[in-house]
């Protein structure tokens, strides 16, 4: 069994190597420039719009949809807000250098107007179930969408994504997440992964069961909290450490184009390799460009797709560009990337020596743990939703409840079976979904700038 697993764990990385890696690159900043330059900076010009409309300053009664706003951003939030955070930076770090996360924050930055697009056209696209949910997503704007467009590959284009999302239902949004919240409580408390993995498999079903209404009300409770809870604890190590700072910015910027030299316990890196993983790893954070958010989001109470597609812009500002940050700062200005610790480790190390500052020792171990449960319990439970959606759109509603308990079975697995196959199992089916995905908003960018024109002319002329 060992030795198929390693077979196995050598193709991916053969494919994320040399494949996947390359055309993620290719396509997802060239779409991300894209939009950007057709849309005129939307990113940077409508976030006042985007806060008002999640504040709910826009809502009508009796609009159609399962969900309003800000329930549909923080579920999505929730499924982003993850051990991407914690551990996919300190890994972007280990293997990249400091330089990585100025790649994460262009991911990020171009990532907000991928995030516009996709939810804009999931909302546009969008169809209701017999039980009155909503179900969409790039699957539905591609067999609708580009139907006229590219015939009968249309249909094909869907089927690959929609199989996919499945494939990183099972793996970003379950084993990724499940693996770090076990390997989390046995670095903090010597708990075998075994024990945590039944415990999380449990809790994760008693939830996902109940359906996007019962998902909806435990993210939008836990999103402010975790997210509150562990800004807090690195904005003091940050704070510590305050005449590191500009350092660490000049350190990110300059190492970005160079690469960075072997120091410590880091092995040092290429630009190639630097560019790659910030990417990567930015990716995996904020899932923009990846097709996931847009299933949650097509969900919303509007009747305007723009108007939800502002909303998710917001997505990778508050996960990459600001929580990302914040990690990363924290990392750097400790110098615990030289510890040559790898994943959540690393983490630790840079919570635990800045707390050590202020006379606080051995509770970086505890406040990483505490956010890595609740970060990655609640992407979890918002990837079950995302997975299920993709299987009614491939076989129907009566396979939900099979697949809600193969995921569970997933859960487990993740729990339990080594840190690198699993997150190489990651970056791999993160490509099966972003690919397909990127080359539809290319060929559907007419459709998402019409929307756009006619969303804001109907919001000056009614003056909302």
């Amino acid at each position: 069994m060992t030795s198929f697993l390693e077979f196995i764990d050598q193709a991916i990385q053969w494919y994320n190597g040399y494949v996947g890696g390359y055309l993620i690159l290719a396509l997802l900043i060239p779409t991300g420039i894209w939009f950007a330059f057709r849309l005129n900076f939307l990113n940077l010009t409508k976030i006042g719009h985007a806060i008002r409309v999640v504040s709910g300053k826009y809502d009508v009664k009796g609009t159609e949809g399962d969900v309003n706003h800000f329930k549909a951003l923080t579920t999505a939030l929730s499924a982003t807000v993850g051990t991407g955070n914690i551990v996919g930076v300190a890994l972007a770090i280990y293997l990249g250098g400091p330089g990585a996360i100025f790649w994460m924050w262009v991911t990020g930055f171009l990532g907000m107007m991928l995030k516009y697009a996709e939810v804009t056209l999931a909302h546009k696209f969008r169809k209701f179930n017999s039980d009155g949910t909503v179900s969409g997503g790039p699957m539905y704007y591609m067999e609708f969408g580009l139907k006229e467009k590219i015939g009968k590959w249309a249909k094909i284009l869907a089927l690959v994504f929609a199989s996919a999302t499945i494939l990183c239902s099972l793996g970003t949004g379950n084993m990724a997440q499940s693996n770090s919240m076990s390997d989390a409580m046995f670095a903090s408390y010597s708990i075998p992964t075994w024990i945590s993995g039944f415990a999380i498999t449990f809790l994760v079903l008693l939830v996902i069961i109940g359906g996007i209404k019962r998902i909806a009300d435990v993210t939008s409770r836990l999103v402010p909290i975790m997210a509150f809870i562990y800004i807090l604890a690195a904005m003091t190590v940050i704070i510590t450490e305050w005449n590191q700072i500009p350092k660490a910015f000049s350190m990110i910027i300059t190492s970005a184009f160079t690469g960075t030299a072997a120091t410590g316990g880091f092995v040092g890196s290429t630009f190639i390799m630097t560019l790659i993983w910030g990417v990567r790893r930015g990716l995996f954070s904020n899932e923009a460009g990846q097709g996931s958010a847009p299933i949650a989001h097509a969900a919303a109470r509007t009747k305007y797709p723009a108007r939800e597609g502002i909303v998710a812009l917001l997505e990778p500002m508050i996960d990459t560009i600001i929580i990302c940050t914040m990690t990363a700062l924290m990392i750097i200005v400790t110098d615990a990337w030289q510890t040559g610790n790898k994943g959540v480790g690393m983490t630790v190390d840079a919570m635990n020596i800045g707390l050590h500052r202020f006379g606080i020792d051995g509770m970086g171990g505890h406040i990483i743990a505490f956010s890595i449960l609740l970060f990655a319990f609640s992407t979890i439970i918002s990837w079950s939703y995302y997975g299920s959606r993709a299987v009614i759109y491939l076989i129907g509603e009566k396979a939900v409840k099979p697949y809600l308990y193969l995921y569970g079975m997933f859960v487990f697995l993740g729990s339990i079976w080594g840190l690198d196959i699993v997150w190489h199992f990651v970056d791999m089916v993160i490509t099966f979904m972003t690919i397909p995905n990127l080359i539809a908003l290319l060929l559907l960018s007419g459709v998402v700038v019409k929307e756009t024109k006619n969303y804001f002319k109907d919001m000056t002329r009614t003056h909302h």
